[in-house]
């Protein structure tokens, strides 16, 4: 039997039965995508990326507006980014780090990947009983930091840590994974740094 060469794109399944009516909101290869459940476009922030992206009440779309780049990168976002539905930035978080890359000159970054959430629910997006702010309020933010711990390797390592940021951007807390021990295993190898432990998310309670 060969491979097919032939694959289904768009919507390949949807029972409306069983599946609960709504939209959806993803990074595609034009930016910020939102769809219904028939995959027509509804609406595209061009160029607005998303580790994830995630659509907040009243049209407010939160994602980023670039990764880092280079081989000292790993998963890193430029920034953190609310905006309306126009496009426009109305709210912007990169002061995680002031990172230096060998050839490049320093600059802040947000470090993000995988997570954030909005004050006002648990997840980060609206829900019945959970409505994110978005004029105001904290952000719980899911960043990277690379360290040293002698326990563990000589390397250096990339470690998770969550940050909580004000409405003003400032950094008001901080959570750090600090890394003790690998559970048995070895560092993953990567040109940024060794990778000890890595976490995909971050949640709250209210």
């Amino acid at each position: 039997m060969g491979y097919p060469s032939i694959f289904p794109t768009g919507v390949t399944l949807y029972n409306k039965e069983k599946a609960y009516g709504g939209y959806t909101i993803f990074p595609s290869a034009k930016g910020a995508l939102l769809i219904d459940m028939n995959g027509n476009e509804v609406k595209l922030w061009a160029g607005l990326c998303g580790f994830p992206n995630k659509i907040l009440p009243g049209g407010y779309v939160m994602g980023n507006t670039g990764v880092r780049g280079g081989k000292y990168a790993y998963q890193d976002q430029l920034d953190l980014v609310q905006v309306d539905w126009d496009g426009h930035i109305v709210w912007k978080f990169d002061k995680t780090e002031l990172v230096a890359d060998p050839g490049k000159d320093p600059v802040y970054m947000a470090r993000q990947h995988h997570d954030y959430q909005r004050e006002g629910s648990t997840v980060g997006y609206y829900y019945p009983g959970g409505e994110p702010k978005t004029d105001s309020g904290n952000t719980l933010i899911l960043t990277h930091e690379n360290l040293y711990n002698h326990d563990i390797s000589d390397k250096r390592l990339i470690d998770d840590k969550i940050i909580e940021v004000d409405w003003e951007g400032n950094v008001i807390a901080g959570f750090f994974f600090k890394i003790k021990r690998l559970r048995g295993k070895e560092p993953v190898f990567h040109q940024a740094g060794n990778i000890a432990a890595h976490n995909n998310c971050c949640a709250t309670r209210h």
